[in-house]
């Protein structure tokens, strides 16, 4: 199939971002498939990273957990016991990759500046130009009891210390300028008078001192941002360069496309300097209807019937084990004390009112409860054959509700072979995916501009 013919007068064709991450927490991996490989050796790290590099992906993204969940006073059974830290495991990784970006997330609320700066700083030295950061925030007390800080930050104050925890890793990776380290064939590597010096004076950080990093390749890593709240957007617009998203459909996606977008403006910033990425799976099939078959095999396969009932038991706060998973949602009303789960900041709201939404859904599509909660759970999901996942790709891609995807493989660490070997070369031939990379850093895949300093940022 050739390019993308772009005819006079109409937007030209976007080109599409893709990332692959690991599966974590969340109900997207199938452990009892056979072919389901370990979540804590390098090998597997290694084996999805280097398949993602191979399909000239942007970026191999590792989310990251505080506290193991639990429910019920038990560790609940999808999260990964055991996971390695995402930044050592990256730095690791950038030995063994030579492209793709290493993106961590790493949380904002429970460590301090320097020490994070310091870290990505490395990263980025170690790749040459790949490390980015998922900046994610946390208020949680039970969370807070590995870091005896409890519940001391109140959820109102967690973009806040967010967005002056940003504003100080950008101010110590730019208190070293553009040759501030020397060569001296004489002397080896010197320091010029000033080089790292910061103070940073606010209200969530107040430190003084120099910094012990030089510059970057990238100046700044990459930071990326996952909120969908009013100041999740605003915080996103200000301070990312990579949002990410979850929304089912094509309208949905345009609606949040259109209106973290159009908050650039009043930050001097441009539509491209912001990436929109939702997080996505896909399964292929030889025909739709093998897709569609083994899709809701994959679907029950992630959630059984007591993780079912575990995710229903979050939101009503009772135990309700003696319902049956395939049958109808409980007539009697959530309790309103804390849920039952801790550490899963999803059922923290008004779960009377999420009740009532689920009710509602299951009323209308004549759901069974397991049946609901794969509904609600699921992420937007690419069905079908090859040719036709492209095209829904692209699609998607070229008509805003996104500027690409993150897909998050159900099989580990094989689950992107498929994709890489099948969907690429389409995305490929209709010329809306590169076929080698151009640049060397993150920021060149992600066809963004050099970081702004500090007092760029003041000036807009």
């Amino acid at each position: 199939m050739p390019a993308h013919h772009v005819p006079i007068g109409q937007k030209p064709v976007k080109q599409i971002h893709l990332a692959a991450q690991l599966p974590s927490v969340q109900n997207t991996t199938v452990w009892s498939d056979p072919r389901s490989g370990s979540q804590i050796d390098l090998e597997s790290f290694t084996r999805l990273a280097r398949t993602a590099e191979r399909g000239r992906f942007d970026f191999f993204f590792l989310s990251e957990g505080l506290r193991l969940r639990e429910h019920k006073g038990r560790i609940h059974d999808l999260d990964v016991v055991g996971r390695p830290e995402s930044l050592t495991v990256l730095s690791a990784l950038s030995a063994v990759t030579d492209r793709i970006g290493l993106a961590a997330t790493v949380n904002s609320t429970f460590n301090e500046p320097y020490e994070v700066a310091r870290r990505l700083a490395t990263l980025d030295h170690l790749s040459e130009g790949r490390a980015a950061w998922n900046v994610v925030t946390t208020h949680d007390a039970f969370t807070g009891e590995n870091f005896r800080r409890g519940g001391y930050l109140s959820e109102a104050d967690r973009y806040t210390r967010a967005a002056e925890f940003l504003c100080t890793a950008r101010e110590l990776w730019d208190s070293w300028r553009p040759g501030d380290l020397v060569a001296d064939p004489a002397a080896g590597a010197f320091v010029r008078a000033g080089a790292g010096a910061f103070a940073h004076h606010g209200r969530h950080v107040d430190i003084t001192g120099r910094f012990n990093t030089p510059r970057s390749p990238q100046g700044h890593p990459v930071i990326i941002q996952a909120g969908d709240s009013p100041e999740g957007r605003e915080f996103a617009a200000r301070d990312a360069d990579v949002v990410f998203s979850r929304h089912s459909t094509l309208p949905e996606g345009r609606a949040f496309y259109h209106d973290v977008k159009s908050r650039l403006a009043k930050y001097g910033r441009a539509a491209q300097d912001l990436k929109i990425i939702p997080s996505v799976t896909y399964v292929l099939g030889d025909t739709s209807h093998e897709a569609e078959e083994r899709a809701a095999e994959i679907s029950r396969a992630q959630v059984g019937p007591q993780t079912a009932l575990r995710f229903l038991e979050a939101v009503w706060g009772r135990d309700l084990s003696g319902y049956d998973p395939d049958g109808p949602l409980p007539g009697i009303e959530p309790l309103p004390d804390e849920p039952l789960m801790k550490g899963h900041t999803e059922f923290r709201g008004d779960r009377a009112a999420t009740a009532r939404r689920w009710r509602e859904l299951a009323s209308a599509r004549g759901l069974s409860i397991r049946e609901l909660v794969i509904e609600v759970r699921g992420r937007h999901t690419f069905v079908g054959t090859p040719a036709q996942v492209a095209a829904a790709i692209d699609e998607f891609v070229q008509n805003d509700g996104a500027d690409g995807f993150i897909f998050v493989p159900h099989l580990t660490p094989t689950g992107l072979d498929d994709l890489v070997d099948k969907v690429v070369p389409l995305l490929q031939e209709r010329g809306v995916f590169r076929t080698d990379y151009t640049g060397t850093t993150l920021r060149d895949h992600l066809a963004l501009r050099p970081p702004r300093t500090a007092a760029d940022r003041d000036a807009s």
